[in-house]
């Protein structure tokens, strides 16, 4: 029997809108989810990535929040009927202020699953604010714990499967070193692609200003080079029955193409089909 992916609603995010994606005209607000997936079916629960620590580190990125006590970690695993100690580990995507904010809730004796190249990269101050120092400084003291971190090193290593079913690779975009989780299901494998693609609408269906084939839209937050970051989002594409990003609805994917959005919070579950060419499409984010 496959795993399932659920999503943990960790709050909201609102900033402007072409923050998300580029080509958009400033000076719009837009409220986006923030995510965190638990990965069930295997051996222990899995987590992956924990959302923001406070409206504090959120406010120095510029962005305030939406939070309210059901979107707390604890909370949204006791919906799965599951507690914080049994989660046998946690990865990070990446640690950027939004997804890593809570890894000093699990015990030090559960391993945080961590490429190598984001910490180094996050220490090294290129994206200020972007990583918050007293999330870095936990991870830290989780290094000098045994058993507190699982270094990856995934740039040098190609893909490691981290439990059966699970498997990471290394993104390619967003930041240096991002990282993908591919989780085996019943109806494909499912990607949790962190933030190389924040609106699926816009970056991948409507392709915001782009005029090639099929040519994805990037955001305008990324570390990396536009070309690596449009090869990140065009492999995940190529290779997940599902995407789900950090910010925003999952999507189903068949034959390198979206063709749907999931109704629910779980993967493999129910999917909308597109609309038809032409209609109305809400906006994926709004206030």
């Amino acid at each position: 029997m496959g795993l399932t992916v659920h999503t943990l609603q960790l709050g909201r995010a609102i900033t402007d809108s072409s923050f998300f994606v580029r080509g958009r005209a400033p000076g719009t607000l837009v409220s986006a989810p923030v995510n965190g997936y638990l990965i069930l079916g295997g051996r222990a629960p899995l987590v992956v990535d924990t959302g923001y620590r406070n409206a504090d580190v959120m406010a120095r990125v510029g962005m305030a929040v939406e939070y309210r006590a059901e979107n707390s970690l604890e909370a949204q695993l006791d919906q799965h009927g599951v507690t914080i100690e049994e989660v046998g580990a946690v990865i990070a995507t990446h640690l950027h202020v939004d997804h890593a904010g809570h890894f000093d809730d699990f015990p030090l004796t559960t391993p945080v699953v961590l490429n190598r190249r984001e910490i180094e990269f996050a220490a090294s101050g290129l994206q200020g604010p972007g990583y918050a120092p007293e999330d870095l400084k936990h991870l830290i003291d989780r290094t000098h714990t045994p058993g507190g971190i699982r270094w990856l090193d995934l740039e040098l290593t190609g893909p490691v499967r981290i439990a059966p079913g699970v498997r990471c690779e290394l993104a390619g975009g967003h930041t240096e070193g991002s990282l993908c989780v591919y989780v085996e299901t019943d109806d494909g494998e499912a990607c949790i692609c962190g933030d190389i693609l924040y609106d699926i609408q816009d970056q991948v269906l409507e392709r915001l200003m782009q005029t090639g084939a099929l040519e994805p839209q990037v955001s305008n937050n990324f570390a990396t080079s536009t070309r690596q970051e449009l090869a990140s989002i065009k492999r995940v594409l190529d290779r997940a029955a599902y995407l789900l990003p950090g910010h925003d609805r999952a999507a189903r994917v068949v034959d390198g193409e979206v063709v749907g959005r999931v109704e629910g919070l779980t993967v493999p579950g129910p999917v909308e089909p597109l609309p038809a060419e032409g209609a109305y499409r809400a906006p994926a984010m709004a206030l």
